[in-house]
């Protein structure tokens, strides 16, 4: 049976990029045969694993520049369901594509609010003037370009060659060791792997109220690795906490945590164990 990966679209995305390179890691191990589906946004490419239209999604997390990916958090929580199957690492480089002949000649720059994060200071530094504007993805951009001559798009590689588009700059996120860490996601619990995620919003916003779901980690010596608040979109100051484990669920001191977490949380969801697969470059 075929196996179908939704993945941020058009081709081209990085996005697509981890999901080409963890369909091809499946075929290897697996001999699965896997159809790659792109959609227009990462908000749409989860929901399509929640309503089961396809099996597996691929979306970002998080930058080691632009930091976390705020949709894929927020999806994470509204949506029911959603599990982590593995984890993937993949290096990024962006590139600056134009039908422009200089950069002197540019006026606007497009592409997703992540990249252009992730080249600010190199943008703030050679294009101090240009307009930038987000798109919801990376390919996106690229439509922009045929009908402005004095736009640029930041793009991958790939994006370059797909789309037969000329390279004005190279290597222009701000640091050199820029990678994105991506979650396949489904709907099957996973219960092995070296990390664990989950999320919970507390019952009152009052003072320390943080410092007890957090003690339980602390007691049985689990390694807390990320932590990360996003607005309840309730009321202002209420946050939702997604915090990533060093853990395994089979851990009895991890079952007792997370047992014992509940007793200082209103909702908690576990979004389930997995490991880290790091990809080429």
């Amino acid at each position: 049976m075929t196996l179908s990966i939704a993945h941020l679209g058009p081709a081209g995305t990085n996005t697509e990029t981890a999901a080409l390179a963890y369909a091809a890691h499946l075929t290897q191990t697996t001999h699965q045969e896997v159809l790659l589906c792109a959609y227009p946004n990462i908000a749409q490419t989860l929901h399509a694993v929640a309503y089961q239209e396809a099996q597996l999604a691929v979306v970002p997390v998080e930058n080691s520049i632009g930091g976390s990916v705020a949709i894929t958090l927020d999806s994470f929580w509204q949506l029911k369901g959603l599990q982590i199957q593995e984890a993937l690492v993949l290096p990024i480089a962006h590139v600056l594509l134009s039908h422009g002949e200089s950069l002197e000649q540019l006026q606007t720059v497009y592409s997703h609010p992540q990249a252009l994060a992730q080249c600010q200071d190199w943008l703030e530094r050679f294009l101090p003037s240009v307009r930038l504007r987000a798109t919801n993805s990376t390919t996106e951009a690229l439509q922009h370009l045929k009908l402005e001559l004095t736009a640029g798009a930041i793009a991958s590689h790939r994006a370059a060659e797909l789309y037969n588009l000329p390279i004005l700059a190279e290597d222009i996120n701000d640091y050199p060791d820029n990678c994105t860490r991506f979650w396949v996601v489904g709907l099957q619990p996973r219960t092995s792997g070296t990390y664990l995620s989950l999320a919970f919003s507390m019952p009152a916003n009052v003072p320390g109220a943080l410092v007890k779901p957090l003690q339980t980690f602390a007691r049985q010596e689990i390694n807390m690795s990320r932590i990360e608040s996003r607005p309840t979109k309730r009321s202002l100051g209420e946050y939702i906490f997604f915090i990533d484990l060093e853990a395994n669920t089979a851990n009895a001191g991890v079952c007792s945590a997370l047992e014992e977490l509940k007793d200082y949380t209103e909702d908690l969801k576990i979004f389930g164990n997995y490991n880290v697969l790091p990809l080429p470059k």
